[in-house]
């Protein structure tokens, strides 16, 4: 079936970001109760939206591959599949403005992938549909559990808000530091043994950059367009938060958060990190010309075609800072249930047991580098054992896994204003210069103003 790229964004989709319309809750709330199941003969067609789908090569063409086979295997179910609507280079940043845009038209779409960052918003503002009251608890917990391999223990709840399953968990990494194994040898350092706190890692850049002329190191957690779930690993790796643990206060002007934001500054001062933004940095260690750099996993089918027959791919656990234990967070996003008819909440939910199964995590993973949430298949001939006994790169993420906290949502209609503002807080003093502690402390003020309750 033919798939269409929804191109155009509504024009009214960023004032209501910026305004915070809680279009879930009152205006368009998603029915709920439990759905029945489909007829075998009944012919239902979905719309499923996914920034994967703006994303060219692994992304797209490995989407494109699953919703065939769904279709094939659910004859009755047609699915249309879009990216999100708007034109930005990044087609995760559209997502919520996409969907507000069709939720205001009256016509969202069944399935939405939506960032883990989105969670509060996406329940409370704009009523994505409980999934245990639609199938029921036993069910989503059935899904989890899985025909052979259950959900890591850490993955199951992401998608949770107040006891209830809303979303799906469905892709996403930890921060993995990629090593470009060939710069390591000629700078004279082992690429066996990576670096394993920040000031190693600042070393090992200045080393690279020193002998091979190339550049050190790039965290890829301090700039707006990285959003915050890095960022949060790193403060979190340093004993803070960045936001207080009843969602009441936010705290990433306290101490922890700062220093972690003066030792990223330190690296692109002593010059082991490079000032590029997000995608020139990307794009410069596919090509060779960066020893390190901290990233999802997502890129990692890019950086395996720019290291191919060129230079030596190499994977870490993030580093930590000296003394304290490393924290990783989660990157990634969930699937979510919009649809107000009983017939397409029910075909959505066939879907997303589908995109969450033993068969599509073997080709999410293998294909793209997610995490493959259903960790047993690593060890299953049938599944992902002979590519992971291939694919050193997985190990660090499967080990993170284990230990991980969730990438923590900011509350409220205006959350992404509150998550921008502080990345671009953190941005302005790692890349511009900025004094860390006044420039936070500044940002968190103005912001804080925006917590449901004017924050306190």
């Amino acid at each position: 079936m033919k798939k269409s790229l929804v191109a155009a964004c509504a024009a009214t989709a960023l004032t209501l970001v910026a305004a915070g319309c809680g279009l879930g809750t009152t205006d368009t709330p998603a029915a709920v109760g439990r759905v029945p199941e489909l007829a075998p003969d009944q012919k239902v067609s979905i719309v499923f939206e996914s920034y994967n789908f703006g994303q060219a090569g692994a992304w797209t063409d490995t989407f494109n591959e699953l919703i065939d086979e769904f279709e094939k295997t659910h004859p009755n179910i047609t699915v249309t599949a879009q990216k999100p609507q708007g034109n930005s280079s990044n087609p995760a940043t559209d997502t919520i403005p996409s969907l507000q845009s069709q939720l205001t038209a009256g016509n969202p779409p069944d399935v939405a992938q939506l960032g883990f960052s989105d969670l509060d918003f996406a329940v409370n503002q704009l009523g994505a549909a409980p999934l245990d009251d639609l199938v029921g608890k036993d069910e989503v917990q059935r899904n989890f559990d899985g025909s052979r391999h259950p959900y890591a223990p850490t993955a199951r709840t992401l998608g949770d808000w107040n006891g209830k399953t809303y979303g799906v968990p469905f892709v996403f990494s930890t921060p993995t530091l990629y090593i470009n194994q060939d710069l390591f040898a000629a700078a004279g350092l082992d690429p066996a043994r990576p670096p394993a706190t920040w000031d190693e890692v600042q070393r090992a850049a200045l080393a690279v950059k020193e002998r091979t002329g190339k550049d050190g190191a790039y965290v890829d957690c301090m700039t707006k367009a990285s959003k915050d779930w890095c960022f949060q690993a790193l403060v979190r790796s340093n004993g803070g938060r960045v936001i207080a643990q009843d969602r009441r206060s936010l705290s990433f002007a306290e101490a922890p958060a700062v220093e972690a934001v003066q030792s990223m500054q330190d690296m692109v001062r002593s010059g082991a990190m490079p000032n590029r933004t997000q995608t020139q940095a990307v794009d410069a260690f596919a090509r060779g010309e960066l020893g390190m750099i901290l990233e999802s996993s997502a890129t990692q089918g890019n950086f395996l075609k720019g290291a191919a027959g060129k230079w030596r791919l190499g994977a870490a656990p993030m580093p930590g800072f000296q003394g304290e234990p490393t924290v990783p967070t989660n990157s990634g996003a969930a699937l979510f249930v919009f649809s107000h008819s009983p017939e397409k909440q029910r075909a959505s939910w066939e879907l997303m047991k589908f995109l969450t199964s033993e068969q599509a995590y073997t080709k999410i993973a293998s294909k793209i580098g997610y995490l493959p949430l259903r960790t047993g298949l690593v060890d299953d001939p049938n599944g992902l054992k002979s590519w992971a006994d291939k694919n050193p790169y997985l190990k660090p993420n499967l080990t993170q896994l284990a230990h991980m906290e969730p990438w923590v949502s900011m509350p409220g209609p205006n959350y992404l204003q509150i998550r921008d503002g502080m990345m671009e807080a953190v941005e302005s003093s790692v890349f511009q210069g900025a004094d860390a502690a006044t420039t936070l402390q500044a940002k968190q003020a103005e912001v804080s103003k925006l917590l449901p309750g004017g924050g306190r």
